[in-house]
C-alpha cells in the first residue's frame, strides 16, 4: 500500500528533467565552440572561416536552447529552481557563447594571420572554464552532492584568476611587441572578448553557488 502510494505522489510531483536537459544542452554548446575556437591557432589560416562558420552555428543553436529555456519558464507553474535563478544561468550560459563566437570572428573579420602565444594560453583557460562550468551544470539533478559542486565552483574562480594574469600579461606583452596602433587595438579587443568569457564563467560559478545554499 506504502509502495503504491508512493507511486501516486511521484505521479502528481512535477518532472524537471526537461529543464535539466535544456541546461545541459546549453553547456554542451559552449564546449563544442571552445574546442573549436582551440582549433584556430594549430589549423592553416585558409581554414579559419570554415572554424569561424561552425562557431556561428553553434551559437545560433544556443540561442534557441536559451529561448526554449525562457519560454518554458514563464508559461511553467512549478519550477525546479527560482525563476530568476533559470533566467540568470540561461543567459549566462548564452553570453559565454556569444563571448566565444565573438572572439572568433574578431580573428577573422581583423585578419589575424596566428594566433599569438598568449592567446591560445587564454583560449585554453577559457576551454578549461567551460569544461568546468559543464560540469557544474550536471551535478544540478543532484544537489545533494555539495563537496563536488563546491570543488567544481573553486576551479571556476581559480580559472578566472589565471585568466586574468594570463590577460594582463598578454596585453603588456602586446604593447611591448607591437607598434602598429591599429594591430593593438585588433588583438586587444579579442583579448577582451576571451577574458570577458571567462568572466562570465565565473557568474555562473555565482549562480552555481547561490543555487547550491537554497537546494542542498
Amino acid at each position: 500500500m506504502r509502495f503504491r502510494l508512493d507511486r501516486i505522489l511521484q505521479a502528481l510531483l512535477p518532472h524537471h528533467d526537461h529543464f535539466f536537459n535544456m541546461f545541459e544542452e546549453a553547456a554542451l554548446y559552449n564546449a563544442r565552440a571552445a574546442d573549436e575556437l582551440l582549433r584556430l591557432p594549430v589549423t592553416s589560416r585558409e581554414q579559419w572561416s570554415d572554424i569561424v562558420g561552425r562557431i556561428k552555428q553553434i551559437e545560433h543553436e544556443g540561442d534557441a536552447v536559451s529561448h526554449k529555456i525562457m519560454t518554458e519558464v514563464s508559461s511553467t507553474f512549478v519550477t525546479p529552481f527560482d525563476p530568476e535563478d533559470i533566467h540568470g544561468l540561461a543567459t549566462i550560459l548564452d553570453n559565454i557563447l556569444d563571448n566565444i563566437d565573438g572572439s572568433a570572428r574578431r580573428l577573422l573579420l581583423y585578419k589575424i594571420t596566428e594566433c599569438p602565444p598568449d592567446m591560445v594560453k587564454l583560449m585554453e583557460s577559457l576551454r578549461s572554464s567551460v569544461a568546468e562550468v559543464q560540469n557544474g551544470v550536471r551535478l544540478l539533478r543532484r544537489l545533494e552532492k555539495p563537496e563536488e559542486m563546491r570543488r567544481i565552483i573553486l576551479r571556476i574562480r581559480t580559472l578566472e584568476d589565471e585568466a586574468d594574469d594570463i590577460f594582463a600579461r598578454a596585453v603588456a606583452s602586446l604593447f611591448e611587441r607591437e607598434s602598429d596602433p591599429v594591430e593593438i587595438v585588433k588583438q586587444k579587443e579579442i583579448y577582451v572578448a576571451l577574458e570577458t568569457a571567462t568572466d562570465v564563467c565565473d557568474d555562473a560559478a555565482d549562480v552555481l553557488e547561490s543555487l547550491l545554499i537554497k537546494h542542498a
